[in-house]
């Protein structure tokens, strides 16, 4: 660089005085902050990580939130940035999911699908390695585009373009898979489904707002769902139809691997206003009703229950599905007589799809049967890996009061906070926590200008609370998982469907039921403080890193002291890290580190290696 002098000659600044005035900008800003602070060691560092940012913005300037792998191959960077990172898995484990590996399912029974079900390595067996993208993996592309278009190099299965053909679950095009939009009930695609239902089921007026989804399929009932203001949580097992949840999470649709079977299902009770089964051959009809009397303890009173496939209207379709008419007589009558148990008002039959409404006036329902007991009303919440029971959920415990449609429900108080079911939470300090996250919200985009455009569609907070991050950040364009942790002291995820969000029960110190690379962005709030001493901060980061995408985004707020860790921790996770203070003041022990995962895949991981040796 020149500078012009006062003869108007030109002449070279000195790079020694660059220096020192670097130096001194530097110097003056940490001495400045560490008279005003009050905390040790770690507040120091902290003022040291963030002064590059007041002193030159360098570190603004270096952390891009833009995608840019939307074609062809990167050459993948080793970190630079301190620490030698956790080597890459093998490409073979590219779509590895820790608790739903086929090899270990198939040592479980096969009854009641425990198989199927979650099944964690042991510490030992634990995988510590970065799970590679596959060749080519390009950026998805942005929703609404994605929920009718997939790059083929993400999730390059074709079976089910084969196996569901005629019913128009997915075609192969080339580079791209498209998703017509159809299903085994709804070939004609599942808007005119949707169509039909909502003649008796309100989906316009905001009453019906989350729908549970089992056996989903490619979730093409949730994608659709979307544009009429409407949420599915959708499952469906890791089987021989291989890709069904990647391929939903890879449109943008709310999905996780998961199976009705043994143990309850990861929700508090009352939690969806409509559960969908369509052709998603649950056996209703056995195990005593135990699987319609799960469906009806997180189906909230007022909600609707719909199934369509066999075996409704067996008479007129019973040939085609090649059973017996008995059987299927048989299995009807026998959820008819559930339903009616578990007070579940019959709306109508059409074709083959039948609709129940589970009733809000409990002194209509039949007495129960003496053979049949009623669940125990003593922490209803607690049902992470507990077996599921043949017995129906007290009234007691499906009180709460009205709901207001949404989106008047986002912003309404909870049901459950009006009446003091939460613990430590009063209406007042409710309203506080939600002015909390709109500034927290406000200050992450002041850094991520990307955070509410198109950019993030899948979104998933590890340490939800009552939605607040969520509600905050509230876009049609994308949506949040809401973990709420099974170590939290509160209990609130039944608060944050209340709110007309969804979200699930986790312990982080396992994987998390989906494939890798299914979020563009990560919220996690005090999840290492915690976890501190439960489980490895190391673990729960490499899970972050596999089930993040490609320049996918993180965001931690936490100690101090404890984001020093993970920061060194990420940097060697070909994560790119910059750190800032609390947005209310520099004083606080509270910082936000944001991450940016780099992009790298199988391939150009073996070229860089090969290229090194």
């Amino acid at each position: 660089m020149a500078i012009k002098g006062n003869s108007g000659e030109y002449k070279a600044r000195s790079p020694l005085g660059m220096v020192i005035a670097v130096l001194l900008c530097c110097f003056f800003y940490v001495l400045g902050a560490w008279q005003r602070s009050g905390y040790g060691k770690g507040d120091r560092i902290a003022v040291a990580v963030t002064r590059q940012t007041a002193c030159s913005g360098a570190s603004a300037a270096g952390l891009s939130f833009e995608t840019h792998h939307t074609g062809g191959l990167a050459n993948a960077t080793t970190s630079g940035l301190g620490g030698e990172p956790p080597p890459p898995c093998a490409a073979a484990l590219a779509d590895h999911t820790p608790c739903h590996d086929q090899d270990r399912a198939m040592k479980f029974p096969r009854k009641n699908m425990v198989y199927r079900e979650r099944h964690c390595p042991s510490d030992g067996e634990r995988l510590r390695c970065l799970v590679p993208a596959p060749p080519g993996y390009v950026t998805p592309f942005p929703w609404p585009k994605s929920r009718d278009y997939v790059p083929y190099a993400n999730a390059p299965y074709k079976s089910l373009t084969v196996e569901k053909a005629v019913q128009n679950w997915v075609q192969y095009e080339g580079a791209v898979f498209r998703f017509p939009g159809g299903g085994t009930q709804f070939p004609h695609g599942a808007d005119k489904y949707i169509d039909q239902l909502a003649s008796v089921v309100p989906f316009a007026d905001g009453s019906v707002r989350t729908v549970l989804d089992t056996g989903c399929g490619v979730a093409s009932l949730g994608a659709y769902l979307d544009s009429r203001g409407v949420m599915a949580m959708s499952f469906a097992p890791r089987d021989s139809h291989e890709a069904q949840v990647q391929f939903a999470l890879e449109r943008g649709v709310p999905a996780f691997i998961g199976v009705l079977g043994s143990v309850k299902l990861p929700f508090p009770p009352r939690s969806f206003d409509m559960a969908h089964c369509s052709r998603c051959l649950i056996p209703w009809s056995g195990n005593g009703g135990m699987y319609m009397m799960e469906v009806d303890r997180v189906l909230r009173p007022g909600g609707y229950w719909v199934l369509s496939g066999p075996p409704i209207n067996w008479k007129a379709n019973h040939r085609k599905w090649e059973r017996a008419e008995e059987d299927l007589a048989g299995e009807q009558k026998r959820i008819e007589e559930y339903a009616q148990m578990l007070c579940w008002e019959k709306v109508t039959e059409m074709d083959e799809i039948g609709v129940w409404r589970k009733r809000t006036d409990t002194a209509a329902c039949p007495a129960m049967p003496p053979a049949v007991r009623a669940c125990d009303p003593a922490n209803p919440d607690d049902v992470w890996y507990k077996n599921m029971e043949t017995c129906i959920t007290p009234s007691s415990t499906a009180a709460g009061g009205e709901l207001q449609p949404f989106p008047e429900r986002l912003k309404a108080i909870p049901p459950r906070i009006s009446s003091g079911a939460v613990q430590g939470f009063t209406v007042e300090s409710y309203e506080e926590e939600k002015r909390r996250w709109e500034r927290h919200v406000k200050a992450y985009t002041k850094v991520n200008y990307k955070l509410d455009t198109k950019r993030y569609r899948n979104i998933m907070d590890m340490n939800a609370g009552v939605g607040g991050f969520a509600a905050a950040i509230f876009s049609p364009m994308s949506w949040v998982m809401n973990v709420v942790p099974t170590a939290a002291e509160l209990s609130t995820l039944g608060v944050i469907y209340e709110r007309g969000l969804i979200g699930i029960y986790h312990d982080w110190c396992e994987a998390f039921s989906t494939y890798p690379r299914t979020y563009d962005l990560i919220h996690a709030n005090g999840v290492f403080s915690l976890y501190r001493d439960k489980c490895k901060m190391e673990d729960i980061l490499l899970e972050m890193d596999r089930i993040l995408r490609p320049e996918g985004t993180v965001i931690l707020r936490d100690d101090i002291d404890i984001l020093l860790r993970v920061d060194k921790v990420a940097m060697g996770m070909r994560w790119k890290t910059m750190m800032v203070n609390h947005e209310d003041s520099p004083h606080i022990r509270e910082k936000v580190l944001y991450a940016v995962k780099r992009y790298w895949t199988a391939d150009s991981d073996k070229s860089s290696q090969e290229k090194k040796d």
